[in-house]
């Protein structure tokens, strides 16, 4: 058998560009790589802090992305996606400059998620940061500008840890931070039937939130898991 090669690396299909950060990913965050049952490439954007990418628009920042997503395809990555859904920016730009698809924000699913629910329902985002999420970072992931947000801010540590890019925090706290955004977000707008979290390091608490809100929550790990199965199709076992 005859098999093409053309890769440096083989068997892992996901590139994931990374932010220059410091602050914990415990499972469930993309960064972490426990978090997956399929193998990815990372690749860190230096300079690409938190508060850079959230705070300023990423300014200046994507060539860098560039140049790191056109590494990763040229090592063997087959789809590159980001560990922020502010990079939503970037979607249009890092597609162009790359011969693979590109998922560069969890909000890209909320056009998806709306078409799933029934008539009187819609998909909310929960981010964190909804000082710094604007209409640009929505229209380039095709959501709707009245898509209700919720956010983390205000909250007991969750925004203020990953955008300080702190050392250590507290899980538990960042926990009800996660929790209680969701829950006065439903309050707010009960025609939610669904939530995306806009923050890739939300997905640890995804399955809290469901719980506390009764509806469906879609992180970055469900994104990118269903990109995964894209790029990689299972294969299945033939009998006849």
């Amino acid at each position: 058998m005859r098999v093409p090669g053309g890769k440096s690396v083989y068997g892992a299909s996901v590139g994931i560009l990374m932010l220059d950060a410091q602050f914990p990913r415990i499972p469930g965050d993309i960064g972490n790589a426990q978090t997956w049952d399929f193998p990815v490439l990372y690749r860190i954007v230096h300079d690409a802090s938190p508060e850079r990418v959230v705070g300023q628009k990423a300014e200046g920042l994507l060539p860098a992305f560039i140049a790191a997503a056109q590494e990763m395809v040229s090592e063997g990555a087959d789809g590159i996606t980001t560990t922020c859904g502010f990079l939503s920016i970037f979607q249009t730009e890092i597609a162009k400059a790359v011969n693979v698809p590109v998922a560069t924000s969890s909000l890209m699913q909320v056009p998806l998620v709306n078409r799933l629910l029934p008539p009187g329902k819609r998909c909310a985002v929960l981010t964190i940061s909804a000082s710094a999420l604007t209409p640009e970072h929505l229209i380039a992931a095709d959501v709707p500008l009245e898509t209700p947000v919720g956010t983390t801010e205000g909250g007991m540590t969750f925004t203020r840890s990953i955008l300080g890019d702190a050392y250590h925090m507290d899980v538990e706290a960042a926990r009800a931070d996660n929790v209680a955004a969701a829950e006065a977000l439903l309050q707010t707008h009960p025609e939610t039937g669904a939530i995306v979290l806009e923050c890739t390091n939300m997905a640890p608490y995804a399955a809290d939130i469901s719980r506390a809100t009764g509806v469906p929550v879609f992180s970055m790990v469900s994104f990118v898991e269903w990109f995964q199965s894209g790029l990689m199709p299972k294969a299945y076992p033939l009998h006849g």
